[in-house]
């Protein structure tokens, strides 16, 4: 049987994929495309979701009113979009399950650095929209790497709440199960030949999340994938990525040399994890007065109030030089 016009898979609950579509909707302002998911998807309340991004319940209300009358207004259909706008559209609901998930999986504002119940639904939303297209690479790509990053929740803070780098995190208490799950998630993915961002980064995920120790991961290998992931989709993130497992691979002043144009640019300004790589690659090259630079910066732009206090404790052990370990949680 030939494929509808929409490139959705023959037999699919299209009203419940044109909902997910409808609310993810380019016309909308992204956290609106966020709130519309979680409350009429995934049926969180308003309260629930306000107290996930640390927001007002009435500030949510109004948002979710203002959504509802554009949505009205621009007349946008809760259907699943024509084949000519099929691909961009399914881009933007990847997007805001993965926006989800972040946000859950590193708090940006608060004083949690975990908000599991977000990351449980961004999977939920994920295996959902796996569900109503299961042929899809990247989006099976996408819950793979979804599943492969909350594997580690247990292991990623003290019974405090207080971050555990990756380097200290125990291993045993990582769920097995959910990696199993999530590699082979990405196997079926990869197998279908079409590769995409989301893959990369759950192969990336996989090779972290396999390795049997810090000391035995293949940090070069997870250079080359963020390599390849910033061919197919350059971004100043990726490459931030890429400079600190270049400097795990090859050294600190290799992964300070990629570090370079993105400095230079200024784009990252306020992104406190390209000013701590910074810092922890020039602290392992022995330059530490301007490493303590960098530091005062990460902790400057750090919204995070766990992650805030855990970077003044780093930086209270100083110094670190030739540890070579990786400074993120």
């Amino acid at each position: 049987m030939p494929k509808p016009e929409t490139g959705v898979e023959p037999g699919l609950k299209v009203p419940m994929l044109g909902l997910v579509f409808a609310c993810c909707h380019p016309a909308l302002a992204l956290e609106v495309r966020v709130a519309l998911t979680l409350r009429y998807v995934a049926g969180l309340t308003t309260r629930q979701i306000a107290a996930a991004f640390v927001l007002p319940e009435a500030t949510l209300a109004q948002r979710l009113v203002r959504a509802k009358r554009k949505i009205s207004e621009s007349g946008i259909r809760f259907e699943v979009p024509g084949a000519g706008r099929w691909a961009a559209r399914l881009d933007d609901v990847r997007a805001v399950i993965y926006l989800v998930f972040n946000e859950g999986y590193a708090a940006s504002g608060g004083e949690q650095l975990i908000h599991a119940d977000l990351c449980e639904e961004a999977i939920w939303l994920g295996r959902l929209l796996h569900r109503l297209l299961p042929s899809d690479a990247e989006t099976q790509g996408l819950l793979a790497l979804m599943l492969l990053h909350h594997a580690r929740s247990a292991g990623r803070q003290d019974d405090a709440g207080r971050p555990i780098a990756l380097a200290d995190q125990d291993r045993r208490s990582w769920r097995h199960d959910m990696i199993d799950e999530g590699v082979a998630h990405l196997d079926t993915a990869m197998a279908r030949r079409t590769p995409g961002p989301y893959q990369a980064q759950a192969a990336i995920a996989a090779l972290h999340a396999r390795a049997a120790s810090f000391e035995e991961t293949d940090w070069a290998q997870i250079a080359a994938l963020y390599g390849e992931l910033a061919r197919r989709s350059p971004s100043s993130v990726i490459e931030v990525n890429r400079a600190v497992a270049t400097g795990m691979a090859y050294g600190p002043r290799a992964g300070l040399a990629v570090l370079e144009p993105i400095l230079a640019s200024g784009l990252l300004a306020s992104y406190a994890p390209l000013h701590a790589a910074h810092a922890d690659l020039l602290d392992r090259a022995g330059d530490t007065d301007a490493a303590s630079v960098s530091w005062a910066r990460a902790i400057e732009v750090t919204g995070n109030e766990v992650l805030r206090a855990e970077l003044r404790r780093r930086v209270g052990r100083r110094p670190v030089s030739g540890s070579g370990r990786e400074s993120s949680a």
